[in-house]
């Protein structure tokens, strides 16, 4: 089968309700009051509270019913690996998780609990607390982590003509939905240290800025990071190079478990690679910073707009643009 073109891509992808599921925020940020200008800066993978010598961390999800109901120890796994690795999207070392659970019953919620306590046990991260409630209809879960950062990496940061990397680690498998998993095989250790690389990549001044891969892959992940810098990107469609088997257009939209988009310098995109490559993870450039205001998307023959920030805003938190 050919590869669609990238006008036939981009239009695909912008309907796909895990892209289109990131316009819910800005009516909830439009409702408290919220802009990329308030403490924390909404927009970020994290909120980073300034304090003598870095940062404290604050990251949380939610989780779909669909996805409760389909896997629920999975995602209680999810509720734990997810905020841990927006704690290292921010440069930052988690140091604790607390979680809120509803279900009917205690039967209902125990798979989920299990997933929780495993991927803390794996992680490494102490589960500290939370809430339970056994009344509610349905099963339901939040999920909170802390850490701490001396040195940020923020979606804010991206400079025109940085390269824009994007490390994921190859090694897994769809668990359900668009969730390429590659961390439930891997020994402890590998989990902990490969999170570790993003701290380190702050401290020695590596990143210019970054974002970890979410809801929404490749293409929503850039699209958030370009708007809160106020910056365009340019994908090279040839250069995203999923593992065997997966056709770009899932992956460019596929959620993996440990993903990131990294605005780098030229000068040090070569150093920031052979981080992850040497931990078996897949690091290379996959497009450009720009100084515009579209994400677009180019195989050689062709480009195309994937999303205009400044046209129609994806997260709408007044970034100014350049």
């Amino acid at each position: 089968m050919s590869e669609p073109s990238p006008a036939e891509l981009a239009a695909r992808l912008r309907a796909h309700p895990s892209i289109r599921s990131k316009l819910g925020i800005a009516p909830a940020t439009r409702v408290l009051g919220l802009t990329a200008q308030s403490l924390g800066r909404p927009g970020d993978d994290a909120a980073a509270l300034p304090r003598p010598g870095g940062y404290d961390l604050l990251a949380g999800e939610g989780f779909i019913p669909a996805f409760l109901e389909d896997d629920p120890w999975f995602a209680g796994w999810c509720g734990v690996m997810v905020n841990l690795s927006d704690i290292a999207a921010m440069g930052g070392r988690a140091t604790a998780v607390v979680d809120q659970v509803w279900a009917p019953r205690a039967e209902t919620v125990a798979p989920l609990l299990r997933g929780l306590r495993d991927a803390s046990s794996a992680y490494g991260v102490p589960l500290v607390g939370g809430h339970t409630n056994l009344a509610a209809p349905a099963l339901g879960l939040a999920v909170s982590a802390l850490g701490t950062a001396r040195a940020l990496i923020t979606s804010f940061d991206a400079i025109p003509g940085d390269l824009l990397i994007a490390a994921v680690d190859p090694r897994g498998s769809y668990r359900n939905f668009d969730n390429f998993c590659a961390a439930l095989d891997a020994p402890p250790e590998r989990l902990r240290s490969d999170l570790d690389l993003l701290p380190a990549l702050a401290e020695a001044g590596l990143v210019t800025a970054g974002k970890d891969i979410s809801q929404g892959g490749i293409v929503g992940t850039a699209l958030m990071l370009a708007e809160c810098s106020g910056v365009g990107i340019d994908i090279d469609l040839p250069a995203v190079t999923p593992p065997p088997g997966i056709p770009r257009e899932r992956w460019l939209r596929s959620f993996p478990n440990f993903g990131f988009l990294l605005s780098v310098a030229p000068e040090h995109a070569n150093a920031v690679c052979a981080r992850f490559c040497d931990r078996d993870i897949d690091a290379c450039a996959v497009g450009r910073i720009t100084d515009r205001s579209a994400v677009t998307l180019s195989d050689g023959t062709g480009t195309a707009v994937f999303w205009d920030h400044a046209a129609t805003p994806y997260l709408d938190l007044g970034v100014c643009h350049a």
